[in-house]
């Protein structure tokens, strides 16, 4: 069994040894280790304590109260990232708000817990920064080994679930707290925010299972006749409600047969992946266009926006895993960076091609290629 150290930063003595009690004998395990987790207590009630602790023997994760005397919380926090310790910190404060969070985020606090809390919440806490720490430590691992697409992997999931989870946590508590109001109109934006982020964590998720699934060979498919055409409206049919929001219309146009023998799930998620994106990466008011057409022994699919476009040096790295566009337009769009890697993986098991034409600022049009036989 592993140990981590645990270092709890309080000026209460009463904090500090109800921590020490509520984790003694306590242990965390999860399905991808090798051993458990048990942990060793270290305590300072000052910030100038936690500090000579820190530069003089190994800790892993600090429980750092943000009120201390003289040198405080979020000073220390400063002083752990110059140094750039390899620890996780969460913050311990009677004074839990957004603005705190976010400060303590931007300094690179994993998370925050509000006083008072029970045993239950320090524990699953406790729990939730073990398994990032051993997330963060194990990817760092497999760089330095070279093994560069694992270390993707698992630095995309880590970073994309927890982003979204502490931004759920901190939303939640806000409304536990009521700090709004008392009516639940007053949190309909931040219900909306948390819904959002947890849609993109699904989504995800669902893009990280199709991917392993495709690189491990264990995807079962069932290949039969398929209508293309019917699984093409079921795509833009799912994405609709967001298509309206955006006053994005969708068309759907069809020559000759549509019939493939393909994988009916297979092909719904190259048709989900490309709609979405000439959805997401469009403009207010504009057009999406499905094109699928019979070229006798091939069918061709074309799916083209009137949106932001795609720079040619940015068309030749879409494909890649993990890669997304990042500029002033894209930076409130969610994503993966998994949906056209996992496509093109897919269109390559039917023997087929995808292509992307674009021009900035005009629209973008996706090509694939299946042949039939």
């Amino acid at each position: 069994m592993a140990t981590l150290q645990i270092l709890v930063v309080d000026d209460e003595p009463g904090i500090r040894s109800g921590i020490n009690r509520i984790l003694t004998s306590y242990t965390v395990g999860f399905p991808f280790m090798e051993e458990d987790f048990d942990f060793k207590l270290t305590d300072a009630a000052t910030g100038e304590d936690a500090i000579d602790i820190l530069n003089n023997q190994p800790v892993d994760i600090v429980l750092l109260d943000n009120k201390l005397p003289g040198m405080d919380g979020t000073e220390v926090l400063a002083y752990i990232k110059k140094q750039k310790f390899d620890v996780a910190v969460m913050m311990i404060t009677s004074y839990a708000s957004l603005d705190l969070a976010i400060k303590a985020t931007r300094d690179g606090a994993y998370s925050f817990m509000p006083k008072p809390f029970t045993p239950q919440e320090l524990r699953a806490s406790i729990e939730n920064i073990s398994k990032h720490l051993y997330l963060k430590r194990m990817t760092r691992k497999m760089q330095e080994e070279g093994k560069q697409i694992r270390f993707q992997f698992l630095s995309v999931m880590s970073h994309e679930l927890k982003s979204p989870l502490n931004a759920v946590e901190g939303y939640l508590k806000m409304m536990q707290e009521k700090q709004f109001g008392d009516k639940v109109d007053d949190y309909e934006k931040m219900i909306d925010r948390s819904l959002a982020r947890l849609r993109g964590m699904r989504n995800l998720i669902m893009d990280l299972l199709d991917l392993t699934k495709i690189e491990s060979g264990k995807k079962q498919r069932k290949l039969r006749e398929t209508d293309l055409s019917e699984v093409a409206r079921m795509s833009m049919d799912t994405l609709e409600p967001y298509a309206i929001q955006r006053s994005v219309r969708m068309k759907l146009s069809v020559t000759g047969s549509p019939m493939l023998l393909a994988d009916p799930d297979e092909m719904e998620i190259v048709f989900n992946n490309l709609v979405s994106n000439a959805v997401k990466y469009n403009k207010d008011g504009g057009k999406v266009k499905v094109l699928i057409e019979d070229q006798g022994k091939e069918v061709v699919i074309k799916v083209s926006d009137t949106g932001i476009g795609i720079s040619k040096e940015d068309q030749e790295q879409i494909f890649e895993d993990f890669v997304r566009i990042k500029s002033s337009q894209t930076k409130e769009i969610t994503g993966s960076g998994l949906g056209l890697s996992i496509t093109k993986k897919m269109v390559a098991q039917y023997n087929g091609s995808i292509s992307v034409e674009s021009i900035a600022d005009e629209g973008t049009t996706f090509t694939i290629t299946l042949p039939r036989q």
